[in-house]
C-alpha cells in the first residue's frame, strides 16, 4: 500500500498554510476596522451633538468577532467568520485572471455586515428582520472584494487592484453607514397584518414593524 504521508503534507501546505495566513489577514482587518469605526464614530457623535443631542451615534464591541455601530433607528452589525472559504467556479470572481493564475487566491476570510433595526434589539423584538448589506472577502495576498448592496458592491469591482488599507476600511464603513440611513423602513400592507396572534402580543413580537426597502443586492442582477 502506497504511503500517503508525503501528499498529505504537500496538501497541507498548499492549503493548510495559506488558509491560516488568510484566517490572520482577517482578523488584523477586523481589528483594524474596529479601531477605525470607533475613531469615526466618535468623530461623528462630536460633530452631530450640537445639530441634535437625541440622535445617537454609538460604538460596541460585543467581542473579538463582532462589533456594533448604532446611528438613529439603524443599528449595523459588522462581523468575522473564522472559517475560510472559496465559491463555485460559476462565481463572477472566477472570471479573473487573477484569481485563476493562482489556486491559492480563491481562498476567502470574511466579514459580514448586517443591518437591524435599533428598535428590534432594544425591545428585543427577536423575529424582526435584518439584512446582510456587505460581504468583505479577503484572501492570502490581503486582497479584496465586496458582495453586497448595489453602492458597495460597485465601489472596488477588479480584485486585483484592491489593496486593503485604513483608507478603504474607512470608506467601506462609511458607505455601510449611509446605504443605511438611505434605506428606508416601509410598512407592510394592511392586509397582511390584520390578524394577529395573542401570543405575539404577549412576548412584543407583533407582526407589521416594516421592513428595509431599497436594498438591491449585486447578485440580483444575474436574475434580472
Amino acid at each position: 500500500m502506497n504511503d500517503l504521508v508525503p501528499e498529505i503534507i504537500e496538501a497541507l501546505k498548499s492549503r493548510a498554510c495559506a488558509k491560516q495566513q488568510i484566517y490572520r489577514n482577517t482578523l488584523a482587518t477586523f481589528q483594524n476596522m474596529k479601531t477605525i469605526c470607533q475613531a469615526l464614530v466618535e468623530d461623528l457623535s462630536n460633530q452631530f451633538k450640537d445639530i441634535d443631542p437625541s440622535v445617537v451615534i454609538d460604538y460596541h464591541d460585543t467581542n473579538e468577532f463582532e462589533f456594533q455601530v448604532k446611528f438613529s433607528g439603524d443599528l449595523l452589525v459588522f462581523t468575522m467568520h473564522s472559517n475560510v472559504v472559496t465559491f463555485p467556479e460559476t462565481h463572477i470572481l472566477f472570471k479573473s485572471p487573477y484569481i485563476r493564475q493562482d489556486d491559492k487566491r480563491k481562498y476567502f476570510g470574511h466579514i459580514m455586515v448586517y443591518n437591524f433595526m435599533a428598535d428590534s434589539v432594544k425591545y428585543n423584538r427577536l423575529d424582526d428582520p435584518g439584512y446582510l448589506m456587505a460581504r468583505l472577502l479577503i484572501n492570502l495576498e490581503n486582497k479584496f472584494y465586496i458582495e453586497g448592496v448595489r453602492p458597495l458592491n460597485f465601489l472596488h469591482p477588479d480584485i486585483e487592484q484592491n489593496d486593503m488599507d485604513d483608507d478603504f476600511i474607512r470608506s467601506f464603513i462609511q458607505s455601510a453607514m449611509l446605504s443605511a440611513i438611505h434605506t428606508d423602513l416601509q410598512a407592510q400592507p394592511f392586509q397582511q397584518i390584520q390578524v394577529i396572534a395573542l401570543a405575539q402580543i404577549v412576548a412584543n413580537q407583533m407582526v407589521g414593524f416594516g421592513e428595509k426597502v431599497g436594498f438591491k443586492m449585486s447578485l440580483d442582477r444575474d436574475n434580472q
